[in-house]
């Protein structure tokens, strides 16, 4: 086990924003690496539907956070997240969360949170000519998720470590003017692989309807599949075509546990002596064989009533726990213990 300098396994906080089902790009890039921290740290997973409202504050959004939260949890236990090792929780129920994002936000200035990079980013991607102040205000609700658990690592891509510095600007300044109450979380970068859409043009995304999704039934994955893009240059079965980069091979790379038939299939591929077809027949099944204990946990969990609710509401309760021991660490630490009983 990880330990901290206290002895007890160090703390992590990750997690995922409430806007739809996950799939194999979210396996590749997080779940299969969450499911192995899980044995070695305590690990605090949110789902983050405050930050959802950062992009998406219309009704229509909100009304589907519900069922969202259902499919991401479904989705969390189905590829081996266990609820008595990583603790589960909707960030909109712990009131805590905000309280420690408004005394958060006294302490960094907006010229600060304008240099965070990927602000600009998201912006264009969206379309977003003005910014709301919650979206600018978005890595100090971040650093409010990570501190009110005390995280001492964050998982996190190469994209997001400025959020992370943030964080930890804003624990080193609460530290240094009243009295050290926070790590300065570390950002945890791991080789975190982006898996290519079935568009080939980029990677997978919900927005782009490029995703094959862990709960795909085989007939959606054989679809999908058989439309993918490979090898534009390649016009017949019989042409040599290229492996580099073609996101059918891409995907038996990561899913086909068959090394010796993907050479195979690659030395032919490059002949031009196997076509396009066979090669993603033969994806189909390894994708399938590759899902199909993750459907049937899915099915399990999803037969008994009740189960998402009382793992999302025992997870909030631990989390809530841990804020308010934080909230009372802030105060005490700022002098706001004034008339308090």
């Amino acid at each position: 086990m990880t330990q901290s300098t206290t002895g007890k396994r160090k703390k992590i906080l990750t997690g995922d924003r409430p806007t739809g089902k996950l799939h194999l790009g979210h396996y590749v890039g997080t779940l299969k690496n969450r499911v192995k921290l899980q044995d070695e740290f305590e690990v605090f997973l949110i789902v983050a539907d405050y930050h959802m409202l950062t992009t998406s504050s219309g009704k229509e959004y909100i009304e589907k956070v519900a069922q969202n939260c259902r499919e991401l949890v479904l989705d969390y236990l189905s590829v081996g997240i266990d609820p008595n090792k990583t603790t589960i929780y909707l960030q909109s129920l712990v009131p805590e969360v905000a309280e420690i994002y408004l005394l958060f936000s006294m302490l960094v200035t907006v010229p600060r949170l304008q240099r965070v990079p990927t602000l600009k980013e998201v912006m264009q991607a969206q379309h977003i000519e003005n910014p709301s102040a919650g979206l600018l205000t978005y890595p100090v609700l971040q650093a409010a998720d990570i501190l009110i658990v005390r995280a001492d690592l964050v998982p996190v891509g190469k994209d997001q470590e400025s959020h992370i510095e943030v964080c930890r600007e804003i624990a080193r300044r609460f530290n240094q003017q009243y009295i050290e109450v926070f790590p300065e979380p570390d950002a945890l970068i791991g080789d975190v692989a982006t898996l290519i859409g079935t568009d080939g043009k980029a990677k997978m995304s919900k927005s782009l309807n490029n995703t094959v999704f862990l709960s795909d039934d085989e007939e959606e994955v054989r679809k999908k599949v058989m439309g993918m893009y490979t090898d534009p240059k390649r016009l017949r079965a019989t042409d040599p075509g290229t492996v580099e980069g073609n996101p059918v091979f891409i995907y038996h790379d990561a899913f086909n546990p068959n090394t010796e038939e993907i050479d195979d299939l690659k030395e032919r591929y490059r002949k031009g002596t196997v076509g396009d077809v066979k090669v993603k027949k033969k994806l189909i099944v390894a994708i399938n064989n590759f899902l199909d204990p993750i459907r049937a946990k899915r099915r399990e969990y999803e037969s008994k009533p009740g189960l998402i609710e009382d793992i999302i509401h025992e997870g909030t309760e631990a989390v809530t726990k841990e804020g308010r021991e934080t909230i009372g660490l802030m105060r005490e630490a700022m002098g706001m213990t004034y008339f308090k009983k």
